[in-house]
């Protein structure tokens, strides 16, 4: 599987509302970077930066992952205009969606690898930035998320050009592991795999299973 890079994007804390009578600071407004090589680190790529530091970043969440393949069915069927950088993704990326990638798969970029970690999770934030008080269900419902991908071998990697898929985990997809933690109805049996597939981030063990969380 190979990937195209249609945008790279990085952003930093600004304010995106108000919330509680209070500003509300977020990086997801990202732009596309200019330059054509940058530095793809354990933390993250070189000039991004997340305002909470719980909820965003580390390196299970250290890079954006979200596929144009969904922007048809974003416009068409929810009348939700997309472009690069739409979702606060770090990479806008072209030629697969939720259901092709797994858990633990992984790519390279450039002289970097990277490995899928977890789904991503609609919060208020994204809420607010997009202007649509429907946008976290819409995404829960249709499980059209994107990925976070961690940092395997850090490298320079070109802003332009593919992203290639170099080993296959076996693990649960994407979509089906953001429906675990959602979907009430999934089998436990298979919910228990999921979550004890080992490339799998513990931030999502801990949401699918919140009770455990010590």
């Amino acid at each position: 599987m190979e990937l195209r890079m249609l945008s790279v994007n990085i952003g930093q804390p600004k304010q995106i509302g108000m919330r509680d009578g209070k500003p509300l600071i977020s990086a997801i407004g990202k732009e596309k970077i200019s330059a054509a090589i940058i530095t793809a680190r354990a933390l993250g790529l070189d000039g991004d930066a997340q305002a909470n530091l719980v909820a965003h970043g580390g390196v299970d969440k250290a890079v954006y992952a979200y596929p144009s393949d969904n922007w048809e069915w974003w416009e068409k069927e929810k009348n939700f205009s997309c472009y690069p950088a739409r979702f606060g993704e770090n990479l806008t990326l072209a030629g697969t969606s939720e259901e092709h990638v797994a858990i633990g798969d992984l790519f390279s970029w450039g002289d970097a690898v990277f490995e899928i970690s977890q789904p991503r999770s609609p919060c208020n934030k994204f809420q607010i930035y997009s202007g649509r008080p429907d946008i976290p269900a819409l995404m829960t419902l249709s499980g059209r998320c994107g990925w976070y991908l961690r940092v395997i071998q850090e490298g320079r990697v070109p802003t332009n050009g593919i992203m290639k898929r170099v080993s296959q985990s076996g693990g649960p997809n994407v979509r089906e592991t953001f429906s675990a933690a959602f979907n009430r109805k999934i089998d436990p049996a298979r919910k228990a795999e999921i979550e004890s597939f080992p490339a799998l981030a513990e931030a999502w063990r801990v949401r699918m299973y919140p009770e455990k969380k010590a």
